[in-house]
């Protein structure tokens, strides 16, 4: 469109900074509210941590975005492609489950056309929110952040009751979706 245009993001790939990152769904859609599409993220969410070597330190998956604060364990990394590591497997295979459904009242929702071109979009395009956290106080406040995120919006009345969270993780629970890493500020 005539006028429009993009906010540019800025990431600072910072060695020994931790990076609290949103990323919502497209058009601000609760994709996210099935099980299923939980369960996306949380294997791309693993995946990331092995293919990219950061380890997560708390995230939750809200019904049409995504809070996660990870800290990459190589001095040098680029959060693109983190984000990236995040992102398209979920795209992809929420894409993979609509055409396989023929579902094409959803693939035609979650398309946008640029001329002739289309583009599957399951989340906003760029890459969301980062904010860069180097010191122990920022990094709890985020943790705590995130993990009332599900009690703010009044899904649950404890963050411990919201499943798709690290908060029981985090009190040392083991049968969590996915497990979290010890927190090091060094």
């Amino acid at each position: 469109m005539a006028g429009e245009h993009r906010k540019k993001r800025r990431a600072v790939n910072e060695a020994g900074h931790a990076h609290f990152l949103t990323y919502s769904c497209w058009k601000r859609q609760p994709l996210l509210a099935k099980d299923r599409s939980r369960g996306w993220v949380i294997e791309a969410m693993e995946s990331m941590r092995k293919t990219q070597n950061v380890a997560i330190w708390a995230y939750v998956i809200m019904p049409e975005h995504v809070h996660l604060l990870v800290m990459p364990r190589e001095k040098t990394y680029e959060m693109r492609r983190i984000l990236a590591a995040l992102k398209s497997p979920v795209s992809r295979a929420a894409k993979q489950f609509l055409l396989e459904r023929g579902e094409q009242l959803w693939l035609e929702r979650l398309t946008t056309k640029h001329g002739r071109r289309e583009t599957f979009r399951f989340w906003q395009p760029g890459g969301g929110f980062d904010c860069n956290l180097w010191s122990e106080n920022p990094i709890e406040n985020v943790i705590d952040y995130i993990h009332a995120n599900p009690v703010r919006r009044g899904l649950v009345s404890r963050p411990t009751e919201w499943i798709w969270s690290s908060a029981r993780a985090s009190l040392g629970e083991k049968d969590v979706p996915l497990k979290i890493d010890q927190v090091d500020f060094r």
